[in-house]
């Protein structure tokens, strides 16, 4: 019996054709294509939208960086000498028409917490310095905003996008983020969760005097 020159071996004894060599690859080939499969899978169920851009309330407990830095009007801002039992983050642009919505409920929950020891601050995100200034005449806003014209002080929040409004309790813990625009009924709520047995001034009813809404809560 004889083979043709060029032919393949074949049968047991072939070099590299064993049975338990050809399972191997088989193996071998298998998990490739499995990995495959879960790769391509994870890559098409992957989200296309953070979360966080459809808007609510989220709950957290973390350290509060404190923010100093350049106001957009008047003397700079330290939020460590500000004597408040809860402190309200907004940050803003004037090129933000959510930010523009929003604005007059931070007006309304200031005056409704005023001498409550809450404290609003706004950070004025990589804004025109001109713009930010005609907002806050504009507006009438009387709470500082710190100019943050490189988006420093705003990362240090870790925020995703504008408006977003943080709420840190008197220990300076951040307890709740509203991702997106808020209104004044949700953010007093948030704020009244804070303040909660603290002793109220007499005849102080708290929060805001409009109907309670539903706070949206997305953690």
């Amino acid at each position: 019996m004889s083979t043709s020159v060029g032919a393949p071996a074949t049968g047991p004894e072939a070099p590299g054709e064993s049975p338990a060599r050809r399972r191997a690859w088989r193996t071998v080939l298998v998990v490739v294509v499995v990995v495959a499969a879960v790769g391509i899978a994870a890559y098409a169920l992957r989200p296309t939208i953070d979360p966080r851009e459809e808007g609510g309330v989220a709950a957290l407990d973390e350290t509060f960086p404190g923010l100093q830095g350049e106001a957009v009007v008047g003397p700079p801002v330290d939020t460590g000498v500000m004597d408040r039992t809860v402190l309200v983050v907004n940050v803003w642009a004037s090129w933000c028409e959510p930010c523009r919505r929003e604005q007059p409920a931070l007006q309304q929950v200031q005056a409704a917490y005023a001498g409550r020891g809450v404290e609003l601050l706004g950070i004025n995100y990589r804004d025109d310095r001109a713009a930010a200034e005609r907002w806050i005449e504009d507006f009438g806003v009387t709470y500082p905003s710190v100019y943050d014209a490189e988006g420093r002080t705003a990362a240090a929040l870790d925020f995703p996008y504008v408006p977003d409004t943080y709420l840190i309790d008197v220990s300076g813990t951040m307890r709740y983020v509203v991702y997106g625009e808020t209104t004044a009924q949700e953010l007093s709520g948030l704020i009244d969760e804070l303040l909660r047995g603290a002793p109220a001034a007499a005849g102080d009813p708290g929060g805001v005097d409009v109907a309670p809404e539903s706070p949206r809560r997305v953690a």
